[in-house]
């Protein structure tokens, strides 16, 4: 495999996202309705997968956002600080007061156990972000000047409005003009786009993205949500996931869509909101490969898992450029995080392939 990675050396960052990032408040072992207090954290989809590049893996990380400028907005960028991603490619933007042009996104979460399932619920209407539009963000300047390896997006942000939307495209398009390869991720999420034209706009939204993707990910509901294309067969048990009903919606997309290099797909089988099968597959150079298998996996928050996966997935693709390797440290990566709270990975490179090696849980001393 060749992705054509742009030479380190002439690069300021190996990888940026652009993204949503919003405070999220969690009520720990409780639930959002009956909380008396919360546990502050940072999480996006598109910001989870820099932030595990670099705090995971030691890469040069950068995300691509907007705040406005306000005490919470600076809490989120404190913790974008911890966690080592470079905050200086934020678009602040003036606070009126009150939060009637302009406000930051809160996102509760409760991790759910047993027979309850996790719950989110957003407040995000108006955010900083939600209003970036085309020509907001310097990307010559980005791409160029300051040289960017990777770029890593995602549905959740094109959903958030019409000119995220539009924010995406120009992105990628001046991403593919420098060399730089993309990574999208689907993510479809229902509620974001059902007051803006539902699955009919995800698909003419993301089918227009898809045109300038390198390596798409998501998993096989993204894929029909998003781009119409459909896995044969049912992948519930993943010992008989239906291996011939994938790989001809691979060979589909492929058609469709040339300049996708890699196709990865996560795959878990949801027993308790504690307990999954978790795996993942990775498509290249005409090869199916399947990653690490996790069955009955025990999750203490599955918040973020998919974009741990991501950033694993990432990481291997451009320090191996093979496709085996990096779906087995997306999985790896992804399962890690599932075991400690919060949106963002705490696990370290060491701990991760220390897994791909096949390490058990066994005491560390």
């Amino acid at each position: 495999m060749n992705l054509n990675l742009r030479p380190k050396e002439e690069c300021k960052f190996d990888m940026i996202s652009l993204g949503e990032i919003m405070l999220r408040l969690d009520p720990g072992d409780g639930r959002i309705k009956t909380a008396r207090s919360f546990r502050a954290w940072e999480g996006g989809g598109e910001y989870n997968v820099a932030r595990g590049l670099r705090r995971c893996f030691g890469l040069r990380t950068a995300a691509v956002t907007a705040f406005a400028d306000n005490e919470v907005g600076r809490l989120v960028e404190d913790f974008m600080l911890q966690g080592g991603v470079d905050t200086s490619l934020i678009k602040w933007v003036k606070y009126d007061g009150i939060g009637r042009t302009v406000r930051n996104g809160l996102n509760f979460t409760e991790r759910g156990f047993g027979i309850r399932g996790a719950v989110g619920c957003s407040d995000r209407g108006n955010t900083a972000a939600s209003q970036l539009k085309a020509g907001d963000i310097d990307w010559d300047y980005i791409f160029g000047t300051l040289g960017v390896r990777w770029l890593h997006t995602g549905g959740i942000f094109a959903a958030l409005s019409d000119t995220t939307a539009e924010v995406v495209i120009e992105a990628v398009k001046a991403a593919k003009k420098y060399g730089t390869i993309v990574s999208y991720d689907l993510n479809y999420r229902p509620s974001l786009w059902k007051d803006i034209g539902g699955q009919a706009k995800a698909q003419e939204v993301n089918k227009e993205i898809a045109k300038y993707i390198d390596v798409m990910i998501g998993n096989e509901e993204d894929f029909t949500a998003c781009l119409g294309l459909e896995v044969e067969g049912n992948d519930a048990d993943l010992k008989e996931l239906n291996i011939d009903g994938y790989f001809k919606m691979i060979e589909n997309a492929v058609k469709v869509y040339p300049n996708f290099k890699v196709i990865a797909t996560t795959l878990r089988t949801v027993k308790t909101a504690t307990v999954n099968d978790w795996s993942a597959i990775c498509w290249a150079d005409g090869k199916i490969y399947k990653g690490l298998e996790f069955p009955a996996l025990e999750i203490y928050d599955r918040v973020g898992g998919g974009d741990s996966f991501a950033s694993g997935l990432v990481y291997g693709l451009m320090t191996f450029e093979d496709a085996q390797t990096a779906v087995n440290y997306g999985v790896a990566h992804g399962a890690l995080a599932m075991t400690t709270p919060g949106d963002t990975s705490m696990a370290s490179k060491a701990e991760v392939e220390r897994l791909v090696g096949g390490a058990g849980a066994r005491v560390q001393r």
